[in-house]
């Protein structure tokens, strides 16, 4: 099967041959701008920085832990027992309190672990949301290419229906044509009016899109390179995405984390050991009264104590096996939806192919019908002119070449789409596969950066600076509108 490039997406031949009057936009440069200020890439890479913190969570559970506390207390009332007071007034006290686990049933560890998968899987599931902010871009950034070449072809139809209309009614007026034909003629610039707003509408909604998915307004767009490393049969496809697709890879990982919090729930029904300490200091601020300090009561008093603490459950409601039961029915889930992701990979992958396949095998198509219609055309009119061909027929063959020509161009644009779609399924369209950094100016996004900063943190005044927007607004893109270049008639 023939491989078509898209260097001459914009109808090709006379049609939209004029060349963009400013510098045209890459769809390189639409993809570094999503994937600087998109902000569903940014809030998924957002998310991943929160998931990332599960680990130091879990991680803290194994950790001592140190308590203090301070108290002042002033009695306003006592009573004494005959003459003597043995009680202060006053009392000041601190206490700390110190515990170290030992064990906890495997409990802690297997959450730490869990919490390390899930990190991993929101690593692959952000690299799945940046293939389908790629997507989208590519899908925005050729739909505003198809649209304004719709909007330029039936613009230029316009002006031969009115060419047409005017000769058939200077006709009509010598009697060389009836009354019927300068009603068809009006009829169709009639039609050919209607399909042009609409074709207008069509790009405007597609522009107003691209400023949603890119951030900015398209103006005038460059054609896209051409695909490349693209697989050459469904299986192979398939076989590429069922070890690199990220949606699947998150889904496989969802189920080694649901095994660990399997282990998580057992672990409650195990003893607990754990050393414990504690330490109190009490002063009376000078407060005791005579009668104490003559019997032999210090002014302040301090204590001290270390030990093992095992703490053994016998019965707790069934708690424990609650739990266990709730967490093997999500692992079962997560096992199903590792099936369910495999086959929705198989699936898209499947059907992207057969429809990259399909669009390129009908751009050939489509051109030789663009051809044709063209030629059928010139000879239709030729007719014409000898009496051999009427005007419905000259109308005819315009539509005829017009449909051919949206045709063509609609194909080179779902081959496209289809063929980046097919790259995203198989897990070969993130910023990486597209060496995004070598123009970027700096280097790509890292997720296992902030993970590596963060996951042995075990300090409790730590914390990120506060989060600075990185999406861009677009409240002050204006209304977009159907401007195209004017193109010469054919």
């Amino acid at each position: 099967m023939a491989r078509h490039s898209w260097g001459s997406l914009l109808i090709g031949a006379a049609v939209l041959a004029m060349p963009p009057l400013a510098r045209a936009e890459t769809l390189r440069e639409a993809l570094i701008a999503a994937y600087k200020t998109n902000p569903d890439l940014a809030a998924a890479r957002a998310n991943q920085r929160a998931t990332d913190e599960t680990v130091p969570i879990a991680r803290s559970a194994a950790l001592p832990s140190l308590q203090g506390s301070v108290s002042y207390a002033h009695t306003l009332e006592k009573q004494a027992y005959g003459a003597a007071d043995f009680y202060p007034t006053d009392t000041a006290q601190a206490t700390t309190t110190f515990s170290a686990p030992l064990y906890a049933g495997g409990g802690t560890r297997s959450a730490i672990s869990a919490a390390r998968i899930r990190v991993r899987q929101g690593q692959a599931s952000l690299r799945g949301t940046e293939s389908a902010v790629f997507a989208q871009v590519v899908t925005a950034y050729l739909d505003v290419t198809l649209d304004a070449a719709v909007v330029a072809l039936n613009r230029n139809n316009v002006q031969v229906l009115e060419v047409n209309l005017k000769a058939t009614s200077d006709r009509f007026e010598i009697g060389d044509v009836t009354r019927t034909d300068v009603a068809q003629s009006r009829s169709r610039l009639a039609q050919g009016r209607a399909a042009l707003r609409s074709a207008e509408a069509n790009l405007i909604g597609a522009r107003e899109h691209y400023i949603q998915v890119v951030g900015h307004p398209p103006d005038t767009l460059d054609s896209p390179p051409p695909l490349t490393a693209m697989p050459h049969s469904p299986d192979e496809a398939v076989a590429i995405a069922l070890d690199a697709n990220p949606d699947l890879a998150a889904a496989r990982l969802a189920l080694q984390a649901a095994g660990d919090d399997i282990k998580v729930a057992e672990a409650a029904r195990l003893p607990r050991l754990a050393v414990v300490g504690s330490t109190a200091y009490t002063n009376y601020l000078g407060s005791l009264p005579a009668a104490a300090t003559q019997s032999g009561s210090l002014g302040h008093v301090g204590s001290a104590q270390i030990g093992l603490q095992a703490t053994i459950p016998f019965y707790q409601g069934g708690l424990p096996s609650a739990r266990t039961r709730q967490a093997q029915a999500y692992a079962g889930a997560a096992d199903e939806r590792e099936i369910a992701a495999e086959r929705a990979v198989i699936a898209t992958v499947r059907a992207d192919y057969a429809a990259w396949s399909a669009a390129n095998d009908a751009i050939a198509l489509n051109q030789t019908a663009v051809e044709s219609a063209a030629l059928s055309l010139e000879g239709v009119r030729a007719e014409n002119t000898v009496g051999n061909r009427t005007i419905l027929n000259i109308l005819d063959a315009e539509q005829e070449l017009l449909n051919a020509q949206v045709n063509l161009a609609t194909a080179r644009r779902n081959a496209y789409v289809a063929g980046f779609n097919l790259k995203s399924a198989t897990g070969k369209a993130q910023a990486r596969d597209l060496a995004l950094d070598d123009d970027l100016g700096a280097a790509l996004y890292d997720p296992q950066v902030h993970f590596d900063r963060t996951a042995g943190d075990a300090w409790d005044w730590h914390r990120d600076p506060d989060p600075v927007r990185q999406a861009t607004s677009t409240t002050g893109t204006p209304a977009q509108d159907a401007a195209v270049p004017q193109q010469p008639l054919p």
